[in-house]
């Protein structure tokens, strides 16, 4: 419910100029006693657009938490914290890396140094064996 209300106010009730149209809420986590909830944004864009971003989060937090507070039936609200979602951005660097390696290791993409001398060693090796 929280993930949900917090999306929404990010996409349609704040007009903050510093956070990026393309953040969204990727998980939220609360703690046992419901008093805080850490709220993870994934924010597309550059280093300084990111620590933009999360500042007008975290100055918007008590109007986010009005908001949720009115969407839940329990006692208390729980406090919003909000981080950024690396995840996102570490998932597509080893993407990137596992095409790099897969485009070294294709058939007809010569051998790096090494590799083919090795080969030949084994080779030679198996035969003095029989």
């Amino acid at each position: 419910m929280i993930r949900a209300v917090v999306s929404d106010a990010i996409a349609n009730r704040l007009n903050d100029p510093r956070i990026e149209p393309l953040s969204s809420v990727t998980r939220v986590e609360v703690t046992a006693d419901l008093e805080y909830a850490k709220v993870w944004v994934s924010v597309m864009g550059s280093e300084g657009a990111q620590r933009k971003t999360l500042a007008g989060l975290r100055s918007a937090a008590g109007y986010m938490q009005k908001l949720v507070a009115g969407e839940l039936n329990i006692r208390t609200c729980p406090r919003l914290s909000f981080h950024l979602d690396e995840s996102i951005k570490r998932g597509e660097q080893t993407l990137r890396l596992i095409e790099q390696v897969m485009a070294e290791t294709r058939p007809g993409n010569p051998p790096a140094e090494g590799e083919e001398q090795a080969d030949d060693s084994q080779e030679q090796s198996s035969r003095d064996t029989q």
